[in-house]
């Protein structure tokens, strides 16, 4: 076992996809399960602490003063199967997009159309990662981790987790007293392909594949994403960094009324999704830059970027001047997805 490594004034630059200069007072790297009591100590003896993963979700305003536990994880094993499903548990610390692969690879369906987002296992039920018609819910069985305070294992099945939309029960009641270790999925065996999400089935049209399989619809997907959003590892971001709003119908039709080819997607009889992408580029802020420095992206709207040496807080700046925009434009407050790390409160 690797031993248990405690670093002071550590980069953080490679932890985090908006490749910010920024640096944590401590940080250690939780490697095995077997140092789990170590890190525990650590995280109990700290003023302030971050659980990280692969920082795809986090916007940091400044250095973190503070224990930074990095979570790496590892580990694939299949733990049961039935007729229909195999169930794969994972460690929090695997990439997800690793993790994809690895299921295609043996035939099992659920998350071909969650191919190329960014991140690790242990943060995909935090967020309840979704794309393409398909959320992480759809092949959740359960998850395993500890309680802080306590040292306790326990497991959350579906229901405790409380999945909505881009959300999750660790991102509030237990964000900061639960750490997450294992994921368990539960994945088709002949699944067939979702294709609910017009875009993926006018890909496979484009790829001229009539009787697309799992593996048809996850090149699909990352054709898409690779056409429409930048690579963290070339321009600095966080993917989507608002939520797409969702309004009653009521408000829906009023902007209609004013804006005819408002796009919406019905989730109920009382509530529409609208593309926050398109209201960022309706304000008139798609592909404009900020000094230089950082800026709205020219082929999605939904991204900003870091596009020189911003700070985190240019681009915190730059987020809040948006939200009032839009606010100011369509009535419409628009939600971060991203997670902001602010100094001390």
């Amino acid at each position: 076992m690797q031993a248990f490594d405690i670093k002071h004034r550590h980069p953080l630059k490679g932890l985090n996809t908006f490749g910010l200069d920024v640096y944590a007072d401590t940080y250690f790297n939780l490697l095995h399960t077997g140092q789990i009591n170590q890190a525990l100590d650590q995280i109990n003896r700290a003023k302030r602490y971050l659980l990280l993963g692969g920082g795809s979700n986090v916007l940091f305003l400044g250095d973190y003063h503070g224990t930074v536990v990095h979570i790496g994880l590892k580990g694939k094993k299949v733990i049961g199967r039935d007729s229909r499903h195999v169930y794969l548990r994972l460690g929090a610390g695997e990439i997800w997009q690793e993790a994809v692969l690895f299921c295609l690879a043996n035939g099992w369906g659920g998350l071909e159309n969650l191919s190329l987002i960014p991140g690790t296992v242990g943060a995909a039920p935090i967020q309840n990662i979704g794309a393409y018609g398909v959320e992480l819910e759809d092949s959740f069985q359960d998850l395993e981790g500890v309680e802080l305070s306590s040292g306790k294992t326990r497991t959350y099945g579906k229901t405790e987790c409380a999945f909505g939309y881009r959300d999750s029960i660790f991102k509030r009641v237990a964000a900061k007293t639960f750490l997450i270790t294992s994921v368990t999925l539960r994945l088709r065996l002949n699944a067939k392909p979702v294709l609910a999400h017009e875009a993926v089935s006018q890909q496979l049209r484009t790829m001229k594949k009539s009787a697309p399989t799992i593996q048809d619809v996850s090149d699909a997907v990352i054709a898409i994403r690779r056409r429409k959003l930048p690579d963290p590892a070339e321009l600095g971001n966080a993917g989507s960094f608002f939520k797409n709003p969702i309004v009653s119908s009521e408000r829906y039709l009023s902007l209609q009324a004013d804006r005819p080819a408002a796009p919406g997607y019905r989730i109920s009889d009382s509530e529409v999704k609208i593309p926050a992408g398109w209201l960022i580029e309706q304000a008139g802020w798609k592909g404009r830059s900020i000094d230089g420095r950082c800026g709205v992206h020219h082929q999605q709207a939904l991204v900003l970027v870091n596009s020189g040496n911003a700070s985190g807080q240019d681009i915190m700046d730059l987020a809040t001047a948006i939200v009032t925009s839009v606010e100011d434009t369509f009535g419409i407050t628009l939600e971060r997805e991203v997670n902001v790390i602010g100094p001390p409160a």
